[in-house]
């Protein structure tokens, strides 16, 4: 067996001494970057992690496929973790474990790592989806090998060890927290926001304008769907137009993060049991979800839809554990197409102060019918054969407090 490993690299402080610690223990390492939309110098990336010693270095711009095979897919099923999460880190590392395994079989490497911490749920994704993707595959987690942490104790530790080989850490100094970025979202957690109750500064903000400081004028756009995917934004206001699904998406976030929206700050349940609270960025994301769910109220049948939402939280609770690769993930993603088969339309947005405000909404495949929901007209619904359907209805209630009554009378 070779001692080759693929290793997903980013560039920071855990990541490049774990590519030296393994140098040091008799591996070759290849550095797999992912391109998934992180404001990164991925050039300086690529000529310290050869300085370190990588015998080669990939870079892969995913961002296309991020946004047609991830995201898109995800927020047609509605999929929000605990309800408020739009799964921003989740998403992105289905996309980079796969890339890893391509680049593992191609170079003929039988190991890939990552540097995810034992107890976060990024080494629980990573790792599902290394095992899912090449079931023969050795998964090297130095957060989980004995003799790592014997090395490493701590953060000091790591500096210290960065210090004696060389490796410059002064972007790992300038924030007392972590992030993680991509085209989805920044979320920034630990150090100083691990006490739920600090209130966020405003500072640790990176990607959102602050509500209160956003424009005082609200902006409106439209968002077409077919089949419940974005197919083209337009700007009422000044016309600006998008149809490439990349261009879309860059467009939300534009336009979100300008009037402060996709702020959430939350404690969250991680898959290994251990709360944590994530302070998350998502100004895209929330204009889209609010968008699609906006257009399948006209669009969408109603028994569909609430059998959707059953499954929508099971879809978020996958993403969130990394089960994208899974044999159930496969069977709801399937229904999700389903249901989306007439989710075709236009949605009008106000954009306002760190909200989005659905305004109007028009679909080719509506449901709705102006004239049987008008109070002025019958519109072909007799409002008589309410009373039958009402009665119906009551009988059950009936018994059941019939029961009740004749025992509180005993």
């Amino acid at each position: 067996m070779s001692k080759k490993v693929v290793l997903a690299y980013s560039g920071g402080l855990d990541t490049s001494i774990i590519l030296k610690w393994f140098i040091e223990e008799g591996y070759e390492v290849i550095a797999y970057i992912a391109d998934v939309g992180q404001q990164e110098d991925f050039e300086a990336a690529r000529e310290k992690a050869l300085k370190l010693g990588a015998v080669k270095v990939y870079i892969e711009d995913l961002k296309q496929k991020f946004v047609t095979d991830y995201i898109f897919p995800a927020f047609a099923a509605n999929a929000m973790y605990e309800g408020r999460y739009l799964l921003g880190t989740a998403l992105a590392r289905p996309i980079i474990a796969k890339g890893q395994i391509e680049v593992a079989e191609k170079e003929g490497a039988d190991y890939v790592s990552h540097g995810a911490t034992g107890k976060g749920n990024d080494q629980v994704r990573f790792e599902l989806a290394y095992y899912a993707l090449k079931p023969d595959i050795t998964v090297l987690a130095p957060w989980k090998m004995k003799n790592f942490l014997d090395q490493f104790k701590g953060r000091q530790d790591m500096l210290d060890y960065a210090e004696e080989k060389g490796i410059p850490v002064t972007a790992s100094r300038s924030k007392p927290y972590s992030e993680d970025e991509n085209l989805l979202h920044i979320s920034h957690e630990a150090g100083v926001l691990e006490d739920p109750n600090v209130i966020c500064e405003e500072s640790i903000y990176s990607r959102t304008t602050a509500p209160e400081n956003a424009p005082d004028q609200a902006e409106m756009i439209t968002l077409t769907f077919e089949n419940g995917i974005p197919v083209s934004v337009k700007n009422l206001d000044d016309g600006t137009s998008k149809a490439d699904a990349l261009d879309i998406f860059l467009y939300l976030n534009e336009r979100g993060a300008k009037h402060g929206i996709g702020r959430l700050d939350m404690v969250e349940n991680r898959f290994v049991g251990i709360k944590s609270r994530g302070v998350y960025e998502t100004p895209g994301g929330e204009i889209l979800q609010a968008a699609h769910l906006d257009l399948e109220g006209i669009a969408m049948d109603r028994e569909v839809m609430h059998l959707r939402d059953m499954f929508s939280s099971k879809i978020a609770e996958l993403i969130y554990n990394g089960f994208w690769f899974s044999p159930e993930m496969d069977f709801l993603m399937n229904a999700v197409e389903q249901s989306q088969q007439y989710i075709d339309g236009t949605v009008t947005l106000k954009l306002y102060k760190g909200k989005v405000y659905p305004v109007a909404r028009t679909s080719p495949t509506s449901l709705y019918n102006e004239d049987q929901a008008s109070m002025d007209i019958e519109g072909g619904y007799n409002q008589m054969d309410a009373e039958g359907f009402i009665k119906i209805n009551a009988i059950r209630l009936q018994a059941h407090n019939a029961i009740l009554k004749t025992r509180e009378g005993k």
